[in-house]
């Protein structure tokens, strides 16, 4: 079966690379995350409820992480398809985490981690490690299976 390009020049440059380039944006996204969080921190204690606004390199961090996911299921249909759910997964409830942030910031209470988006891009992080590095593994993996 010949095989299907279906962005030709970027296949050629990021096909074999691109499950290490969603590796690098999951670990991005965890990192805008932390500095989201105290950025809105920052808000309300200066500003109030009012003033607290999305974090721009997240928002930024979560649209590339989206792109990504959907070229990389374009090359490897199981694994693009699975990272894909996972990754629309954490891009909602990072959504919804910020509206719940706003609400305790209009109630005035201490802003709560967001730690359902936290352990939405911890899954992230861990399936697209698997699919990533799976050659450390994959010695005792196939001696075993």
């Amino acid at each position: 079966m010949p095989s299907v390009s279906l962005f030709g020049p970027l296949d050629a440059l990021l096909g074999s690379t691109v499950v290490y380039l969603l590796l690098g944006l999951a670990v991005l996204n965890i990192v805008t995350r932390l500095l989201a969080h105290k950025h809105h921190v920052e808000q309300v204690n200066r500003s109030g409820a009012d003033a607290m606004s999305r974090y721009t390199p997240h928002v930024v961090s979560n649209i590339l992480l989206v792109l990504a996911s959907f070229y990389y299921l374009t090359l490897h249909h199981h694994g693009g398809f699975v990272t894909s759910i996972l990754v629309l997964g954490l891009f909602l409830t990072d959504f919804f985490e910020f509206e719940a942030r706003k609400a305790e910031a209009r109630r005035e209470v201490t802003l709560d981690r967001p730690k359902g988006a936290i352990t939405a891009s911890l899954l992230v992080l861990g399936y697209v490690s698997y699919q990533g590095l799976f050659f450390v593994v994959a010695p005792a993996w196939n001696a075993v299976i």
